[in-house]
């Protein structure tokens, strides 16, 4: 019998308008000669300028699809992005206990682009202290690692690595921090673990602007992570895959 190839399972919501969720995921992953499966979360409707509505799947549901497409697939990596409730996170979290060998990537998925809030003060707690622990990174912006530290954005790269080192203690296994929402003539991420160094992984910033960034970078890292890379060097080619495509964009 042949071997099965790698496959990253998707856990996310659909976004109707194809700008982010889980059509950039698939795009994204395909791009990179990786398979995906898919545990949907919710059913949006969206634009590019606003999401309209939500409708949450149920969790059982969720948990279940997650089993469905382990069971059937050779899976290499996890990549989770909105989980919509608090009942859709414990599930998420249980099939990862179950599944402790696969790396799990966790882009925090709080809020639009627009602004709407994806998730509650409680919720963001549970993501925090059930979810986060089980995850070999998570990816959150300036924004989103304000939320989960209950404070207000990061003025500066000290500030942002202190809020970092929170999580860290919280049980977060590691960071990458991005600066996307920063400002300066320079775009910096940073790796960030507890028995390591921080890492920077710097590129020009780019006056173009696109939907689904954050989707392209996890799931860039975690294409990368079922071919079996590294942490540090699956970042850096993330990084350099949105950077070209930005630079793309800007260029049309």
């Amino acid at each position: 019998m042949a071997l099965r190839q790698s496959h990253v399972l998707v856990v996310g919501g659909s976004d109707s308008s194809g700008g982010a969720g889980i059509s950039r995921d698939i795009e994204t992953i395909s791009s990179k000669g990786v398979r995906t499966c898919l545990a949907v979360t919710a059913v949006t409707v969206q634009t590019h300028e606003a999401v309209i509505s939500i409708l949450p799947l149920q969790p059982r549901l969720v948990a279940n699809q997650m089993r469905a497409a382990l069971k059937a697939n050779e899976v290499g990596a996890i990549k989770i992005g909105m989980l919509a409730t608090a009942e859709t996170i414990i599930a998420v979290a249980a099939v990862l206990r179950e599944n402790p060998r696969i790396p799990a990537l966790l882009d925090p998925v709080l809020a639009s682009t627009s602004g709407q809030a994806f998730l509650g003060s409680s919720a963001i707690a549970l993501m925090k202290y059930d979810l986060m622990p089980f995850c070999c990174l998570v990816t959150p912006n300036l924004l989103e690692l304000a939320l989960l530290v209950g404070a207000d954005p990061a003025s500066d790269e000290t500030a942002a690595l202190l809020q970092g080192q929170k999580l860290l203690a919280a049980g977060v296994k590691a960071l990458l921090i991005k600066g996307g929402h920063a400002s300066g003539p320079r775009s910096t991420d940073i790796l960030l673990r507890s028995d390591q160094e921080p890492i920077r992984f710097d590129r020009p910033r780019l006056a173009a602007s696109m939907r689904g960034t954050g989707c392209m970078l996890a799931s860039a890292i975690a294409a990368h992570l079922a071919k079996g890379r590294s942490l540090e060097n699956s970042v850096r080619d993330g990084k350099l895959f949105v950077f070209e495509k930005l630079q793309a964009e800007n260029s049309e």
